[in-house]
């Protein structure tokens, strides 16, 4: 695990638990932050990277904490982190498998696990088996169930993410913004940085609103059409699970040249920090909406709103996942799913916006704010 310069922020929210462990018989070794439980048990995915920093582990659960205290779901927050540098799939469930062993007298009591960077279904039907828990990971496969007891006709199944459910929620919030800042979504120009699940996702919905995708970017091709990228070759690329770089090669632009292009709505949907001292400057957009994690610090967020930019931020936007695992968490079929995160993040985006756009508040202090109070107010009767 790389050291770097602790960061950490101990406050009256938390971090409550924070876990190292290592197993020396495979070298796995991964980190658990357990930030806050005070509305639940703390809820937050796995990512498995080379790199695992213990300040970025507690900046995605502290994010945690507020993405669920916003959506008013029984949840806490929390993220784990496995050191992983490749291997085979037999390696992989090994590495999950141990994780999850070491940690299972925290499961699910303060901690229900789900999918985040490299780690899916697959991995989450892995971590359920390896703690004999159901309900310590949600986002497990459609077709991986349990039979309620008692009730032989009805069972609970798993909700992957693999369905979709964050990407559909970058796009009501997208709608949502784009109406409250006067475009017309159909007319507005939208590049996605990051084709992954969640931007994957949020193309395919956007464009059944009618939206204009301009852009897209991923490790293996940046690519740009001032009318609007192919439909069809995107839907395409998406079912076959290819990289951008099976677009034609006459659309390709130079990555670095992605965040100078005149768009209005700019999606990054990539890596954490994508926005960064290099690249805030050449930004056109009138609204940026925070689809990944961290994709930029409060302080380049801040100037940006002060420019003139709304910023819809991260724990709003891709709070679709976290509603997802609610509601498998509740037992919910797929359809109820959706209509939860389009309930939920609905009433939540227009009650941040429309006093951020009154007050002319930066949206992210509107919404902590707001998650804040409904943590204290919690507090008050415990």
């Amino acid at each position: 695990m790389t050291e770097e310069k602790n960061q950490i922020i101990k406050d009256s929210f938390g971090p409550e638990y924070i876990i190292k462990v290592y197993d020396p018989k495979i070298k796995m070794e991964g980190i658990l932050v357990i930030d806050n439980t005070i509305l639940g048990p703390g809820k937050g995915g796995i990512r498995m990277a080379a790199i695992i920093r213990e300040e970025e582990i507690f900046r995605l659960a502290r994010t945690m904490t507020w993405k669920n205290a916003l959506a008013e779901l029984p949840f806490g927050g929390a993220k784990a982190g496995i050191v992983w540098e490749e291997g085979s799939l037999e390696l992989k469930k090994k590495f999950i498998q141990s994780f999850a062993k070491a940690i299972k007298f925290l499961t699910p009591r303060k901690y229900i696990a789900g999918p985040d960077l490299n780690t899916g279904e697959r991995e989450m039907q892995w971590f359920a088996e390896a703690t004999g828990k159901w309900t310590s990971a949600t986002g497990k496969p459609e077709n991986l169930c349990l039979q309620i007891w008692g009730k032989s006709e009805e069972k609970k199944c798993g909700i992957p993410h693999e369905f979709g459910s964050t990407g559909f929620g970058v796009a009501q919030v997208t709608k949502i913004a784009a109406k409250l800042r006067g475009l017309d979504l159909t007319k507005a120009r939208i590049a996605i940085h990051g084709f992954g699940n969640v931007g994957s996702f949020t193309f395919k919905f956007l464009s059944q609103m009618g939206a204009k995708v301009v852009a897209l970017a991923d490790l293996s091709a940046t690519i740009f059409e001032k009318e609007g990228l192919n439909k069809k070759i995107i839907e395409r690329i998406i079912k076959s699970k290819e990289p951008l770089s099976k677009y034609p090669r006459s659309k390709r632009i130079k990555p670095q040249e992605f965040w100078a292009l005149p768009v209005d709505i700019l999606i990054p949907a990539s890596v954490t920090d994508v926005i960064n001292k290099k690249n805030k400057d050449k930004i056109k957009a009138r609204i940026i909406i925070e689809a990944g994690n961290i994709p930029m610090t409060e302080k380049i967020e801040e100037e940006l709103f002060k420019k003139g930019i709304l910023i819809v931020p991260d724990f709003v936007t891709n709070a679709g996942g976290v509603i997802s695992s609610y509601a498998e968490y509740r037992g919910y079929h797929p359809k109820r799913m959706f209509e939860t995160v389009e309930k939920k993040i609905t009433k939540n985006v227009k009650l941040i916006l429309e006093e951020s756009i009154n007050k002319n508040q930066n949206p992210r202090e509107v919404a902590l704010k707001i998650a804040k109070a409904r943590i204290e107010a919690k507090r008050s009767i415990l």
